[in-house]
């Protein structure tokens, strides 16, 4: 049986409480369960974790950009720690991989390293997006999938599926549920940034949104559910 590579990529917010600030250990501890659940032998898992709710940038207009990205970097980190102790507590193999240098607390990240742990069946947790300012994690995201030839990214939102208009401000919006990456960037729809768009084009890496508050949601992106917006 082939194995499936996945890249799952979470917001902050999707850790947060519902105000959408710091850490719901309840929510992480459900997340961690539907991936133990789901995740058997024939799947691979990576993840790559946000920051926002912890940081959303500059909170002021005095600060130097590269230090508020920096802030952010950190701020995924804690998440990926979080995420990963839920993953142990639920009984799962787990490594954190961070860009930036941490080693008293998790592991640098190492391409070859990270691609073998994922084939002992280990889910690898990458934080401080790419280790440099001035990106997302959402191209953190698409780097990653694409170093370790992951199949898919699987990115968890709010909404049910990509739209041609923000359905909370336009009733004229239309759903989309299946799209290119071209059509995308031509369209300025709202999935990811330009970068990470045009990196998941140029590796032919697909990308499903979905809503990662329905339940079993989770449970059916990682299985290949045909659920949510496909973009390839």
């Amino acid at each position: 049986m082939s194995k499936r590579r996945i890249l799952l990529k979470l917001s902050g917010e999707a850790l947060a409480k519902d105000n959408g600030i710091g850490i719901d250990f309840e929510k992480v501890l459900r997340i961690a369960s539907a991936i133990k659940e789901t995740c058997g032998k024939d799947i691979e898992l990576a993840v790559v974790v946000g920051g926002g709710n912890f940081w959303r940038g500059r909170s002021n207009t005095m600060m130097d950009s590269c230090t508020s990205d920096h802030i952010g970097m950190l701020a995924t980190a804690m998440n990926a720690l979080a995420l990963g102790d839920a993953l142990k507590q639920v009984g799962s193999d787990v490594r954190v991989m961070t860009s930036i240098e941490m080693k008293e607390i998790a592991e640098h990240y190492i391409r070859d390293k990270a691609i073998k742990d994922l084939e002992k069946g280990r889910i690898v947790i990458f934080g401080c997006g790419i280790g440099s300012p001035f990106f997302s994690s959402d191209t953190a995201a698409a780097l990653r999938a694409a170093e370790i030839n992951a199949d898919i990214i699987l990115k968890a939102t709010n909404v049910d599926y990509v739209y041609t208009k923000d359905p909370r401000k336009y009733d004229d919006y239309e759903i989309i549920k299946e799209t290119s990456h071209l059509n995308v960037i031509k369209e300025k729809l709202r999935v990811m940034d330009l970068t990470a768009i045009s990196l998941c084009m140029e590796n032919n890496i697909p990308i499903r949104v979905f809503n990662l508050n329905k339940l079993n949601n989770l449970k059916k992106a990682i299985k290949g559910m045909e659920i949510g917006t496909v973009i390839k």
